[in-house]
């Protein structure tokens, strides 16, 4: 009886994977994605999955206390520079809480963290973020977009649509999904 509720707290079991590339096909609950890298993968998507789609946003609309995410680069002076900014909503907060090696590009990293404060600068806003403690900045240029999570369903996955899913892999290699972002209105998933 002790053993029940210990495996009812245990995550899915599976490797996180993120994939990016565009819908083949929606077939039932399995979604075929042809990949960056130009595989054709299956995806079992969950019975109530998530899809999440981005709407433009301003450098002005980030403000102090906000949860956002952020894939950027570090450069030769270690310092990060923004690809992508994302505000979250109030209820994704902790999401991903921290800075990590991100697969977007060589030398990418993912900052998910709370806005501290938003400083100027010549090469473009300066936002601080902390996160567990820590603290760290990243710069967002003028051509960087920045996004917050819009309203999805799964008759956005259409043949061509953009896609970044978060998915699990499984020991026999089988792909699942209980949420993806999905292109709306030409704004593709960038990170």
């Amino acid at each position: 009886l002790v053993v029940g509720p210990a495996l009812a707290q245990t995550p899915p079991a599976g490797t996180p994977t993120r994939i990016r590339g565009t819908v083949d096909k929606l077939d039932g609950q399995n979604l075929m994605v042809k990949s960056r890298d130009g595989q054709t993968l299956t995806i079992e998507l969950a019975a109530n999955i998530a899809v999440i789609t981005l709407v433009k946003k301003s450098i002005a609309d980030i403000k102090v206390g906000d949860y956002v995410a952020s894939t950027g680069v570090k450069g030769a002076d270690g310092k990060i520079r923004a690809i992508e900014v994302r505000i979250f909503p109030e209820a994704a907060r902790g999401t991903g809480e921290g800075q990590y090696a991100w697969d977007l590009m060589p030398d990418s990293v993912m900052t998910n963290a709370t806005v501290g404060k938003v400083d100027k600068a010549p090469q473009g806003p300066v936002l601080h973020v902390t996160f567990k403690g820590t603290e760290s900045e990243y710069t967002v240029g003028p051509e960087v977009p920045v996004l917050a999570n819009g309203p999805g369903d799964v008759n956005l996955l259409k043949p061509g649509v953009a896609v970044f899913v978060i998915a699990l892999k499984h020991e026999d290699g089988k792909l699942t999904s209980a949420r993806l972002y999905a292109e709306k209105d030409g704004i593709k998933p960038p990170m």
